[in-house]
């Protein structure tokens, strides 16, 4: 190689350092003065799909902070949150007294409710339930415990039996402090023997000033609905009318209607089923109410010993129910209509049966529309 190539081969060497040198500072400065126009937006476009990441990305300057000194960044405003929606029957007592620690009431009132000629023993009872710490509240629908004195067969306590509560809130007298159930003594004959149930005798012997044993309130499946444009229906036998007179009370009794901040506005009908005429319980109440609120109140009574089907046979509710067949299914195409089943076991076969075949004339598949009114919150059975 020439001298002079070598010259301008050194030369170029000689300018190696001083262009690593322009290529060290531009790599700092794009590292630490901050990225390119070109990072800059690739950065946005890959965050697009995450807001908070394009929010995030770029630090805000106060309008008074010294140049280059970024603000410490507020923390992003959050929504405010929604109210919880309140669920409904939330507030109602449950379990105020347990039967291990149960309230004890005083008797204040203990009535037939049958008329002459009626079968078997069934008293309309009352306690009294002023003094209780924390107080025994209750709602109409709810159940109470009955703990009958004395011991079982194995010398244990008795455990308790659940009775529907027959009165409203406000008590008979309205004055809030009583709890009223009606209550019907069991008898059944066995080995030529005839036995007495055991919590029903027991209450049905109470006399005025005894002390029982309470506990609850409990249940949730037999209120009424909170909307006062509501429709109800609802089927009893015996003494399983207790929860339909508490509704009626509620819905009917004028001094209930002042004391209430709920106004009945809609249409009840009860389907009442009874062996005889004398066993209809609170029958004169429901006439009476019956004739006050004609627009409001349907009344319709199956008495199985006295009137016949139109086959020949006994009347029943089912019965009944394949009369009003089309009134009915009317009602419960309004999603504001709930129906109310309340009685012995044995009723519920006859009703469904009934149902079905209504439901049948209408287009309608009643194994299918009860377990979906059930689960909208309007079919209610309490049967025993």
């Amino acid at each position: 190689m020439a001298y002079s190539e070598i010259k301008v081969v050194a030369g170029g060497l000689a300018h190696i350092p001083i262009i690593i040198g322009v290529f060290w500072f531009i790599q700092k400065k794009i590292q630490y003065g901050g990225k390119s126009a070109l990072s800059e937006t690739f950065s946005n476009q890959s965050n697009t799909s995450n807001p908070a990441k394009v929010a995030t990305s770029v630090k805000p300057v106060a309008a008074n902070a010294p140049a280059g000194i970024p603000s410490t960044p507020k923390a992003a405003s959050k929504p405010a949150p929604k109210p919880i929606a309140k669920k409904p029957h939330s507030d109602v007592p449950i379990n105020t007294y347990k039967p291990k620690a149960p309230f004890l009431g005083q008797v204040t009132e203990n009535y037939s409710v049958l008329k002459d000629g009626a079968l078997g023993t069934v008293q309309h009872i009352t306690f009294d339930l002023a003094g209780g710490d924390p107080f025994l509240k209750y709602v109409e629908g709810q159940s109470i415990g009955i703990i009958p004195a004395g011991e079982d067969a194995k010398g244990k306590p008795h455990k308790p039996r659940l009775y529907s509560i027959a009165s409203t809130r406000h008590g008979d007298d309205y004055k809030g402090n009583t709890v009223s159930l009606c209550v019907r003594q069991l008898q059944y004959e066995k080995d030529g023997e005839t036995i007495n149930g055991v919590c029903s005798t027991y209450l049905c012997n109470l006399s005025k000033g005894d002390k029982v044993k309470i506990s609850g309130p409990v249940g949730k499946e037999m209120l009424l609905p909170e909307e006062e444009d509501s429709n109800i229906i609802m089927f009893a036998t015996g003494t399983g009318i207790a929860p339909m007179r508490a509704y009626l009370r509620r819905m009917f009794e004028p001094n209930e209607r002042e004391k209430n901040n709920w106004n009945f506005k809609g249409k009840a009908w009860l389907f009442m089923g009874a062996p005889k005429s004398a066993n209809l319980l609170y029958d004169d109440d429901f006439e009476h109410y019956k004739k006050q609120f004609p627009e409001n109140l349907i009344y319709t009574k199956a008495i199985s010993r006295e009137q016949q089907n139109t086959k020949g046979g006994r009347m029943y509710i089912q019965d009944r129910v394949l009369e009003h067949s089309e009134e009915i299914f009317n009602m419960i195409e309004d999603p504001k209509t709930h129906i109310y089943l309340c009685g012995l076991k044995g009723m519920e076969p006859g009703i469904d049966e009934a149902m079905t075949t209504a439901a049948a004339a209408k287009g309608l598949n009643w194994s299918e529309l009860r377990p979906q009114l059930r689960k909208a919150g309007r079919w209610h059975a309490e049967t025993y």
